[in-house]
């Protein structure tokens, strides 16, 4: 045998064990991807920090652009509003177009509306541009969820993706109170929407170099425009309803009257999805437990959060006679525990399962509140909201980690932005509730306008929060406790984590 022949069958000996070693350990991992989560949570704490840091500057804001009495609230409702109505059309143009397409699309637009915004000359004009920055923050949230999931395969490294995911969310609110007074009272109010402009250009930039684009759903694209409008009425509806509801009152007949159309647009949607050949939410997505499940925890997470944090910022600042700045500054160990907490249980999951985590962090979160519910009307930060804050802060990472991988384990590719909206809508939904009931029966247990007649409100504001949580510590041990569903074997080897391999959503019709 000739040496030329010899090192020919030596090569294919080498490329067909090198195939076959392929086949057994599937695609190499990108070694870009870690470069690509950061650029992703790069946006979505860009996303995270412009629904809050407008909060401080809307006194200036008022004073310069001459907003009518109680109108200025609309700079922040405009944008909630659109943010949270639009979610789930937003995730599911990345199954229909492409998640890295209708990301980088909708950041642009998001650069576009915050220049806009910073030179807005008329209250009107501010206004419409921050609807035009929700329609854009609908569009990027969930897309970008859909590429880190595509990024990431099921299993531990998704898991620890998205516990960073879910810290950077935590801190991203915290960040907003930390530098929302120094640029207003520095720079003026237009630099908090200025400095949005270099991440977009940076997102932009490495965008198509980093991101891989997600599988786009087989067959002809067609969209449900009468369930878009539909479930967006819906959701819009009901935030509105819930976010005005401690000022126009419970019983009045404005929050009747929108929650009761919210429910018609609702079950019109549901009637919509049922017979359109090409639906916004196939329906059969809800049979999943995990879908359902993590779901409502995600729902019930976010309310307990986000009343949670409000009436702390109530009680440091009309109680504790705390700036907004020290405020911010002060809370910062619940963002910072958050951050901790999300990591830990996203390495966790891996070996015991996200319903485990669940359990525990909301227990956690339950815990925190109710030893904030002994705060006192002569009280200080160590005495009264660090130990609090800090347990509360671990449930919050747990809690979200554990929630989000149950709502999205198993989804087909061409889902994954449907599945991501619909998550991140339940969590819009979630914070207009409980900051809606938190601040209504602060209120309504306040006994005077004095230290200890504010105490007492806030006392029973915190209680109505644990409860929030306590409900979702008995979701989280029912979804512990539920039989898990049979499922066909999967290989040895495939990379996905044992919790992955226990649900999957049916396949697409």
């Amino acid at each position: 045998m000739s040496r030329a022949s010899r090192t020919t069958r030596t090569s294919q000996a080498t490329d067909v064990g090198s195939q076959d070693l392929s086949d057994r350990t599937g695609p190499a991992p990108d070694p870009r991807r870690w470069l690509a989560l950061t650029l992703l949570v790069a946006s979505f704490f860009m996303v995270i920090v412009d629904s809050q840091i407008v909060m401080l500057a809307l006194p200036a804001i008022e004073s310069e652009l001459g907003f009518a009495a109680g109108g200025v609230q609309w700079v922040m409702s405009a944008y909630l509003l659109s943010f949270g109505g639009l979610l789930m059309f937003g995730g599911r143009t990345a199954d229909l177009l492409g998640g890295r397409r209708m990301f980088l699309l909708g950041t642009a637009l998001f650069g576009i509306a915050s220049v806009l915004c910073g030179l807005a000359w008329t209250d009107e004009v501010l206004i419409t541009a921050r609807v035009v920055q929700g329609v854009a923050a609908a569009v990027m949230t969930p897309t970008a969820m859909a590429v880190l999931m595509h990024t990431f395969a099921e299993g531990p490294e998704r898991n620890k993706a998205l516990g960073i995911w879910t810290g950077i969310g935590a801190f991203g609110a915290t960040a907003a109170l930390l530098i929302g007074g120094p640029i207003t009272d520095g720079l003026g109010w237009e630099w908090i929407f200025y400095i949005n402009v270099p991440v977009v250009a940076a997102v932009l930039f490495f965008g198509p170099r980093l991101l891989k684009e997600t599988p786009v759903r087989p067959g002809r694209r067609r969209f449900d425009p009468a369930g878009a409008i539909t479930i967006t009425a819906a959701i819009a509806l009901l935030v509105y309803a819930v976010s005005e509801a401690p000022l126009a009152g419970w019983g009045s007949g404005q929050t009747i009257w929108m929650l009761v159309a919210s429910a018609v647009f609702l079950v019109v949607f549901t009637v919509i999805e049922s017979k359109s050949q090409a639906p916004l939410v196939p329906l059969r997505i809800f049979r999943s437990p995990t879908v359902v499940g993590g779901n409502l925890l995600m729902l019930v997470v976010a309310m307990a959060v986000y009343g949670g944090a409000l009436i702390t910022s109530l009680y440091a600042q009309q109680v504790l006679g705390y700036s907004a700045v020290k405020f911010g500054l002060s809370t910062a160990v619940y963002a910072l525990m958050s951050i901790i907490g999300a990591n830990i249980s996203a390495r966790l999951v891996a070996k015991v399962g996200y319903k485990p985590i669940a359990v525990v962090g909301m227990a956690l979160l339950s815990g925190g509140l109710l030893l904030l519910t002994q705060i006192d009307p002569n009280g200080g930060y160590w005495s009264d909201l660090f130990f609090g804050l800090v347990i509360f802060g671990s449930g919050i990472g747990s809690t979200n980690v554990a929630a989000s991988i149950a709502s999205l384990t198993g989804a087909e590719p061409e889902e994954s932005g449907l599945v991501s909206g619909i998550n991140n809508a339940v969590f819009q939904i979630g914070a207009a509730l409980g900051i809606a009931i938190a601040s209504s029966v602060a209120f309504a247990h306040t006994t005077g306008t004095d230290a200890a007649g504010l105490n007492e409100g806030f006392r029973a504001g915190f209680l109505a929060t644990a409860v929030f949580a306590m409900v979702g510590l008995v979701t989280a041990l029912l979804l512990l406790l539920s039989r898990k569903p049979a499922q066909p074997p999967v290989a040895a080897g495939d990379g996905a984590s044992a919790e992955a391999q226990k649900v999957h959503v049916p396949a697409g019709h």
